[in-house]
């Protein structure tokens, strides 16, 4: 059943193109991983090595952003706001303070990098678990990133590859490169095995993305629309119903909190 479901989502031009530049999203974030992790690390040692008062441990407990404000911080707090904001290449935007824990600002240069992200990276512990918009982001507004020909940042991030999904008409079989998926072959099993493995992939990070985020109330209202439809999309395929069905019993309890 797996497998026939696949292949009629794969008879939907749009379901197609999502795939394919998910997937080479998928590829770029992973080469990204270690060039951020390095460069970011290497930023919040410069930091700690060009200003004692950053070594100085939280001295405050009320240091904790509300919402999207951080306010009446403690010194030490204070100090990391002024440098995050002084190394910003956007001077006048909204940083993204509810994406960090400040008093953690001293010891872990991830929760550094997240002052520079967009919202709803507030449980993300290291670059391996962002997508790759979170990290093109990062270096786009981090001025740590200086070597990085910005053009090449700006076109990606301007690139429209948001999914959309329009009808899905049944078919017996769908040739795909070649490959019939009601072939017993085992290149046929292995190719759309492959294929599954990148849907589930991409579909798993977006579930991550939309209910992890916890930004105000403009925000949650968006994210709970959007995982209103994809929880429909999920549960009008019954492979894909089966696999996430944590993620859709997240959904459910969401909806009738509302």
């Amino acid at each position: 059943m797996g497998l026939e479901e696949l292949a009629v989502r794969l008879n939907d031009s749009d379901y197609i193109n999502w795939l394919k530049a998910g997937r080479c999203l998928l590829i770029l974030k992973a080469a990204l991983h270690p060039f951020v992790t390095q460069r970011t690390r290497a930023f919040h040692g410069n930091l700690l090595n060009q200003d004692s008062l950053l070594k100085e441990p939280c001295a405050n407990s009320a240091c904790r952003p509300r919402g999207n404000t951080l306010s009446s911080a403690c010194r030490a707090c204070s100090q990391w706001q002024t440098v995050i904001l002084r190394h910003h290449r956007q001077r006048n935007t909204t940083v993204n303070w509810g994406n960090c824990f400040p008093p953690h600002w001293r010891t872990d240069h991830w929760e550094l990098a997240k002052a520079y992200m967009p919202r709803g990276q507030g449980k993300v512990k290291g670059a391996d678990q962002c997508d790759a918009s979170a990290l093109l982001n990062l270096i786009s507004h981090c001025d740590c990133f200086h070597t990085v020909d910005l053009k090449v940042v700006t076109e990606m991030l301007a690139a429209d590859l948001s999914m959309q999904v329009s009808g899905l008409d049944g078919v017996d079989s769908v040739d795909l490169d070649g490959i019939e998926f009601d072939s017993v072959s085992q290149q046929a099993e292995t190719s759309a095995d492959s294929i599954g493995q990148w849907e589930a992939e991409l579909l798993q990070e977006r579930l991550q993305e939309l209910l992890g985020a916890d930004d105000g109330d403009d925000a949650k209202t968006q994210d709970i629309e959007q995982l209103k439809m994809l929880g429909g999309f999920l549960q009008a395929n019954t492979d894909l119903s089966q696999r996430f069905s944590t993620e859709l019993r997240a959904i459910k309890s969401l909806e009738a909190r509302e």
